[in-house]
């Protein structure tokens, strides 16, 4: 099956408010244009220098998703085409990313990444940290940042129960949030998890975003 025919069948499973990231990383341009060419736009890196060398090379109209541990030394170098830097787990980051993006007049759209696995080489915020943020004077004061939802990383684990259990975590984290934070927010909407072994379970609990790379591109060599 081609990748344009894995994108398609993808596609056709989920809902209408569901948006499919495909997850490009570890693959060259001439297979991300695989997918580019069957009419997909939206695809995901989980490394800045990766992502830089292909944004270079690729069609502008991609929208880009971050979607890894982001260092802040390389906010600059993605803020000029960046769709949504889905991975923000400290107010560092999310002060440097606004920096940027005001030297260019730019407002980047982030999602606060939640640390809802059991393994602990994951990052991501618990909720206080992420109060701690909503808070705090410095995030009151960006201009040129767009949170509008929340992202995490499962257990990678067959046990549905357990992905269930994390997933269902999640979307308790987003609707705190909005109730809390952005319950006059319509842009606050997303909940980006599961990926390939399981976005149809994530879906279920209310994903908006699955980030899928092994269903579409296949294994990672």
């Amino acid at each position: 099956m081609s990748i344009q025919d894995r994108i398609f069948k993808i596609k056709d499973t989920l809902p209408g408010h569901v948006r499919l990231v495909a997850v490009s990383k570890t693959k060259p341009v001439e297979i991300v244009m695989q997918a580019y060419e069957g009419g997909h736009r939206v695809f995901g890196e989980n490394k800045a220098q990766d992502l830089i060398a292909k944004q270079a090379l690729l069609p502008q109209d991609i929208q880009w998703h971050f979607i890894g541990h982001l260092q802040t030394n390389k906010v600059k170098y993605l803020v000029p085409f960046i769709s949504m830097i889905e991975s923000v787990d400290t107010l560092k980051l999310l002060r440097e990313i606004n920096k940027q993006a005001t030297k260019i007049d730019r407002t980047i759209d982030c999602l606060l990444q939640f640390h809802i696995a059991s393994e602990d080489t994951k990052f991501g915020l618990d909720m206080d940290e992420a109060v701690e943020i909503l808070e705090s004077e410095d995030y009151a004061g960006m201009a040129h940042i767009n949170i509008c939802g929340v992202m995490g990383m499962a257990t990678y684990t067959e046990d549905e129960q357990i992905l269930r259990e994390e997933f269902s975590r999640l979307r308790s984290y987003f609707e705190q949030l909005k109730e809390r934070y952005f319950s006059d927010a319509p842009g606050f909407r997303e909940i980006s998890m599961g990926m390939s072994g399981d976005y149809a379970i994530a879906i279920e609990e209310g994903s908006t975003n699955v980030r899928v790379g092994t269903a579409i591109f296949g294994e990672r060599r």
